[in-house]
């Protein structure tokens, strides 16, 4: 078991290495961008990867505190749904349209766990966890390209 700023610093390296095995990628547009932590350009909706203890997860999330336009930036993202899992090439992702975050905050979602049992705070998980994550952020970014244009209306 690590303590509390052992295991903040494991995270910090392994966000830190992530993006500088990522920094030569640029994005669909061509342009050099922070993969880490990827600007939508739309409050309220994320893309989000984490790596805990014993899983890791890649996901959109939509955390408008208004019920209402959370719920239409859901359907416009499930209007949107052929051409995010044309980008994927995978079919597994669950779509949550209502749930509660880690701090209770209820949001939207659409995501996927790792298929294996992974660690962060185990360096030979690494390759594992950038081998899930590279390729997913990746086709989501080629997605926004396309699907960002029908979240303006949200800006």
């Amino acid at each position: 078991m690590y303590a509390r700023a052992e295991a903040k610093k494991l995270k910090e390296k392994f966000w830190t290495s992530f993006g500088q095995f990522m920094v030569l990628v640029p994005n669909e547009e061509g342009v050099k961008i922070n993969w880490v932590n990827y600007k939508t350009g739309i409050k309220h909706l994320y893309f989000r990867m984490e790596a805990e203890n014993k899983t890791a997860r890649i996901a959109i999330e939509i955390t408008h505190p208004d019920a209402g336009i959370r719920a239409l930036m859901y359907e416009q993202l499930l209007a949107y749904k052929a051409v995010l899992l044309a980008e994927l090439e995978e079919e597994e992702w669950d779509w949550i349209e209502l749930r509660e975050d880690n701090y209770g905050k209820e949001i939207a979602c659409v995501g996927r766990f790792i298929d294996e049992k992974v660690s962060i705070f185990n360096q030979a998980d690494w390759p594992t966890l950038i081998s899930f994550f590279k390729p997913r952020i990746i086709a989501l970014d080629r997605f926004w390209s396309t699907a960002k244009y029908g979240f303006e209306i949200f800006k």
